[in-house]
């Protein structure tokens, strides 16, 4: 629920000018509000809890802490905050596991100033909001599963799995969080066009992937 101050905004991202940029873009529009920055993920679990924004604009790839696994655990906590990704990157291996982890919309840096906003207002709302470009990549990847090649984290995960280790041991051997094994598997599933474990491993050493 926005306040008399409009929708109040966390800005998440490492790279202080993109920060700068984005907060006086949305402090000199009417309705919006920012409430804090942060610069990586671990940080903006801390300062959503502190600052209760109604929508966190979040980047993915951030030294200290990636976005996909602050997505995840603001989605475990039930934080009433929307999570909108505005990144640079729009591949398959960032799109899904952020959408997946519960992010609202997705978004490219390179949008328009009034798109930009009018995501902000929608992902308040609850409204999903997805660029053009990683729309029809989602579509590509539920339509045409099986088609598509795995990243180099899903492939660690992939290995271990085939070791036989649990998604908390492979989460402690890549040194992320058992969300983000979860995810990866998710992703890797709708690749291979496998529905588990098993059959992904199979599926794996049947296309050498695994060998």
């Amino acid at each position: 629920m926005t306040s008399d101050t409009g929708i109040s905004l966390l800005i998440v991202d490492d790279h202080p000018v993109v920060r700068d940029g984005l907060r006086g873009m949305f402090e000199s529009a009417a309705g919006f509000t920012v409430l804090g920055e942060a610069t990586n993920g671990v940080e903006a679990l801390e300062r959503a809890a502190a600052l209760d924004p109604d929508v966190i604009l979040m980047d993915l790839r951030m030294p200290g802490g990636g976005g996909v696994d602050a997505i995840a655990e603001l989605t475990r906590r039930n934080a009433r905050a929307k999570v909108l990704v505005l990144t640079t990157y729009d591949t398959d291996s960032d799109t899904l596991p952020a959408i997946e982890a519960g992010a609202t919309g997705y978004l490219l840096k390179d949008a328009p100033r009034d798109e930009l906003f009018t995501a902000v207002r929608a992902a308040a709302e609850g409204r999903t909001v997805l660029s053009p470009a990683v729309a029809s990549r989602l579509v590509h990847a539920v339509r045409a599963p099986g088609n598509e090649p795995l990243s180099t984290r899903e492939r660690e995960v992939l290995a271990l799995v085939a070791k036989g280790m649990s998604n908390r041991e492979t989460a402690r051997e890549l040194f992320i969080s058992e969300a983000t094994v979860k995810t990866h598997l998710t992703h890797l599933y709708v690749k291979l066009g496998v529905k588990d474990r098993a059959a992904a491993v199979a599926v794996a050493y049947d296309r050498g992937i695994l060998g």
